[in-house]
């Protein structure tokens, strides 16, 4: 890769990270093209240079806010990997904490952003659709064999107690909500 092409990788690069945070703070519909490229210490008119559009921008910063906050990746194996249930633990663990909780700007975009992904164009629907789907996979591989509806329980339930968490006043309550779906979490972790 040339120079050229390393500055301008590594300038999209900053225009989508600069449009995922402002995505998980203030929605999808927050994106204002001058206050990106601003907050990426660019130009406007050097916005047209990596993206089309608006619309091609919030597609690509809504991947860029899941890919970057996905909590693991599935590992990709021919053989069928043994249970994990350790790694699940540890994934509710950090999945559902107050640091996660509290880390709207970098915290999971799926999360941040389901409802309004739900009620956005199909574009946006798909590109959350793969990494939910991830996730799920992520959850089943750790369960193990024939887990996948235990994986969609856990990971719905994750998702949901993270939102909440962030809606409720009382700490104390929202915390409460936290450890409740750890726990159940957790125990189906320890189920055979």
């Amino acid at each position: 890769m040339g120079h050229s092409q390393a500055d301008k990788a590594a300038s999209r690069t900053r225009i989508l990270a600069a449009a995922a945070a402002q995505i998980r703070e203030n929605g999808l519909e927050s994106v204002s093209v001058g206050s990106v490229m601003r907050s990426a210490e660019m130009t406007h008119g050097g916005f047209y240079n990596h993206f089309g559009s608006r619309a091609e921008l919030i597609t690509a910063a809504l991947a860029f806010a899941l890919e970057e906050s996905m909590p693991a990746k599935p590992r990709v194996s021919s053989e069928r990997e043994s249970p994990d249930p350790e790694r699940l633990r540890r994934l509710a663990r950090g999945y559902l904490s107050r640091s996660h909780r509290d880390d709207r700007q970098s915290g999971c975009a799926i999360a941040a952003l389901a409802a309004e992904v739900g009620r956005a164009d199909d574009r946006s629907r798909d590109v959350m659709n793969g990494y939910v789907e991830g996730f799920f996979g992520l959850v089943e591989q750790a369960l193990g064999e024939g887990r996948e509806e235990d994986a969609l329980l856990a990971v719905s339930a994750m998702i949901g107690a993270l939102q909440i968490s962030r809606v409720l006043t009382d700490e104390k309550r929202s915390d409460q909500v936290l450890k409740a779906v750890r726990d159940a979490v957790s125990a189906l972790a320890n189920e055979d």
